[in-house]
């Protein structure tokens, strides 16, 4: 599963000025991925779950104003780094912090499939791995417009912890 985080490794070998015209499309990809996911799946399972709609609303509330605090602490501690030349942008770093998260309740769930049965296990996995493919890619994407260079992307993409090393101990 980890080695999926490496599927940016496609796009070494594409120039510059091809990535430029492909980078608009490959991130609206990504944000259809992850729009298309939270409203057609992740939501409606939510109201159905919980025991009142309004607790579904504020978890929903409370998910949009830490990412609000996050970016807003990113942006701040952005601006009062020393200038290395060449800035990243604070959408680049809550990408990595959302996708580490995410990545590790894909294992969570994996894992909590195979307890059930073999044959549910191995359908989860393939089912993460399916969804896991434009998922990674889009990241890739967001990184690289975010002002990643592609081997930095690839770098932070492929650690487990690289997020928080990212967040607090950036060089």
């Amino acid at each position: 599963m980890s080695l999926l985080s490496l599927i940016g490794l496609a796009f070494i070998s594409v120039g510059e000025e091809k990535l430029k015209q492909i980078i608009f499309v490959m991130v609206s990809l990504a944000v259809g991925g992850l729009f298309g996911d939270a409203f057609i799946h992740l939501l409606p399972e939510s109201f159905d779950k919980l025991e009142t709609h309004l607790e579904a609303s504020l978890y929903v509330l409370a998910g949009i104003f830490a990412f609000f605090i996050l970016e807003k602490f990113l942006r701040w501690r952005h601006e009062h780094v020393f200038a290395s030349g060449h800035s990243i942008h604070p959408v680049g770093y809550m990408n990595l912090l959302a996708d580490g998260v995410h990545n590790f309740i894909d294992g969570m769930i994996i894992g909590a499939s195979y307890i059930v049965s073999l044959h549910v296990g191995i359908a989860t996995t393939l089912a993460v791995v399916f969804h896991e493919i434009p998922h990674e890619l889009g990241n890739f994407f967001i990184l690289l417009y975010a002002g990643f260079t592609k081997t930095r992307a690839l770098f932070f993409k492929g650690r487990c912890f690289s997020t928080f090393y990212l967040l607090f101990l950036r060089s």
